[in-house]
């Protein structure tokens, strides 16, 4: 028999994380976009739950605890208090998890310690590429063996670039396959470009530059094509949960102001294009997340998911927009100011369909 209801230990997960989300995210997340940067106390905090380090080696102080669809449930709640919070708050597992999967141990001693330590530290993975025709698995990004060292060239966008991140994953082609490199965000020949994006602006992103940069032939992850087009349907599953969440709070949000807001005597949730606009919100909401929770669960089964993976991203970028730009009819006016948060939800919601591999689980 199919069974949709969470263990016991991932309800406590989703009530812990729904808290914090309501209480620490949530109440500062026009402040994150406005400032363009996430509040760096907020970040402090959720580092302290351990939502990430909790997935790294028991060897290198993490928890050793790796679950996709755990995964997915904390970033569905985390999406609920804002995205690009969210966002934030998963980037350390964009150098974390394929250090751990695929580092040699050398290359994990120096990459791993620092994301489980006292302190917040942020993580950045590189994949897309500002091109019409981009293709995911055949980049134009190159890496070309030198001796002992390995020189990339190419260029990069939507890379989660937030303060104090010290290395960057790039993904290149290498001898017509797929390889990632761990770059220190120092290196020689590397140029960072800010981003200006209609949403997420509460996470940092930059245009990444590879002129001839060089890191050692250590540097590069081991691991072939299937194991870099595994963190691409993490990527994919991880944007497709927290932007699930944050397509909820834009649902309940929508759905509390209906049965408040009152028009010739009676709550607008009683008018029947409301009500059905709202049911048809609720109805896809749960849709999105039984794919997302399908993918995962392949994951976990070390099952191929990458046709999975990409139907929940598909699925949850036609209906974030959707229920975000309902959620937007239903406030009317008062959906298009600053002051509410429908245009926020909107804005962050409608890049989807160019994002990638903005978190893991």
């Amino acid at each position: 028999m199919i069974d949709f209801e969470p263990s016991d230990e991932q309800a406590l997960i989703i009530e812990t994380v729904r808290q914090f989300a309501e209480n620490e995210i949530r109440p500062r997340c026009r402040e994150a976009d406005e400032a363009g940067a996430p509040s760096r106390a907020v970040l402090d905090a959720a580092h302290e739950l351990g939502l990430v380090a909790n997935s790294l080696p028991e060897s290198v102080g993490g928890g050793g605890e790796r679950s996709a669809l755990t995964g997915a449930l904390i970033a569905e709640e985390l999406g609920w208090g804002d995205m690009a919070t969210a966002l934030a708050i998963l980037s350390p597992g964009l150098s974390g998890l394929p250090v751990a999967d695929f580092g040699a141990e050398g290359l994990q001693n120096a990459v791993l310690p620092s994301l489980v330590g006292d302190q917040f530290a942020p993580g950045s993975l590189a994949i897309v590429e500002p091109r019409f025709d981009f293709d995911v698995v055949h980049p134009q990004t190159t890496a070309k063996a030198d001796g002992d060292e390995i020189v990339l060239d190419g260029l990069k966008c939507q890379v989660p670039w937030i303060e104090g991140t010290s290395q960057v994953i790039v993904i290149a082609g290498e001898n017509g396959s797929l390889a990632g490199f761990v770059v220190p965000t120092d290196a020689a020949g590397l140029e960072t470009e800010p981003e200006r994006n209609m949403g997420l602006n509460g996470l940092p992103t930059v245009e990444l530059t590879l002129s001839g940069v060089r890191v050692s032939s250590n540097a590069r992850l081991e691991t072939d094509d299937a194991g870099i087009r595994g963190l691409i349907d993490r990527g994919r599953i991880a944007v497709a949960a927290t932007a699930l969440g944050t397509a909820r709070a834009a649902f309940e949000i929508s759905r509390d102001y209906a049965k408040e807001r009152e028009t010739f005597g009676q709550p607008i949730a009683t008018r029947q294009a409301i009500a059905f606009m709202l049911a048809d919100m609720a109805i896809e909401i749960d849709g999105a997340r039984l794919l997302i929770w399908e993918a995962a669960d392949a994951l976990d089964r070390g099952e191929p998911a990458g046709r999975l993976a990409r139907l929940a991203q598909d699925q949850m970028t036609r209906i974030g927009l959707r229920v975000a730009d309902g959620a937007v009819q239903v406030f009317g006016g008062h959906g298009y100011i600053r002051d509410y948060l429908p245009e926020l939800h909107l804005r962050n919601l409608a890049g989807l369909s160019s994002f990638e591999t903005l978190a893991l689980v």
